[in-house]
């Protein structure tokens, strides 16, 4: 009888070891919100800086605050690139773009090099593919991360050296562009699922 009891209360004490590590392993997703989500973009030229945003079509991620894997797919149009000037629009939409023949640009994150808390704020560095002008490279972003209860921000910034990447220098005799654009990130997601037992 004292050995029965013996063996439950070992039973019980390793369930209550490893229980709270099983329920921590489960994964976690965040669906985007495109309308509170802001994509902005800065190219500068040898006049002026100019400003404009992307709207984001949709975004989906999943990760695994213990093992860092993560896995996804955010969604941008191409065609809704908006500096403020239809003719500068129309001419990177159409000439750089070429937003017609590939109306998406899409980044499918591949790995965290540092986990994600269940709350709080973090530092991350997200690896993965950048799919744009229908070719796909391997870009690492910088982020910061904040998670109040079931909600999630993320922010970051990175830089599209798209004339290196193939597409066409809008440079012209008496203007210089910039070679490169910065892109400035502002998500806000909604999480599902939960790290904390």
């Amino acid at each position: 009888m004292v050995k029965g009891n013996v063996g439950c209360f070992e039973v019980v004490c390793l369930l209550a070891l490893f229980m709270p590590r099983m329920l921590c392993a489960e994964e976690r997703t965040v669906d985007l919100d495109a309308a509170k989500t802001k994509i902005s973009f800065v190219l500068s030229d040898v006049l002026h800086t100019v400003h404009g945003t992307f709207r984001l079509k949709e975004g989906h991620i999943s990760f695994d605050p213990d093992t860092n894997a993560i896995t996804g797919d955010i969604v941008v149009d191409a065609t809704s690139g908006n500096s403020g000037s239809q003719i500068r629009d129309k001419r990177m939409t159409r000439n750089i773009l070429e937003a017609q023949r590939y109306p998406e640009i899409r980044f499918a994150p591949s790995k965290l090099a540092e986990s994600i808390p269940a709350t709080g704020s973090s530092a991350v560095k997200i690896e993965g593919s950048f799919l744009i002008h229908g070719d796909s490279h391997k870009i690492t972003i910088p982020m910061q991360i904040q998670i109040f209860q079931q909600e999630i921000i993320a922010t970051g910034k990175f830089v599209v050296p798209y004339v290196q990447w193939g597409m066409k220098n809008p440079s012209t005799l008496f203007l210089k562009v910039n070679e490169k654009v910065e892109i400035d990130v502002t998500a806000l997601g909604h999480l599902k699922g939960s790290h904390t037992p």
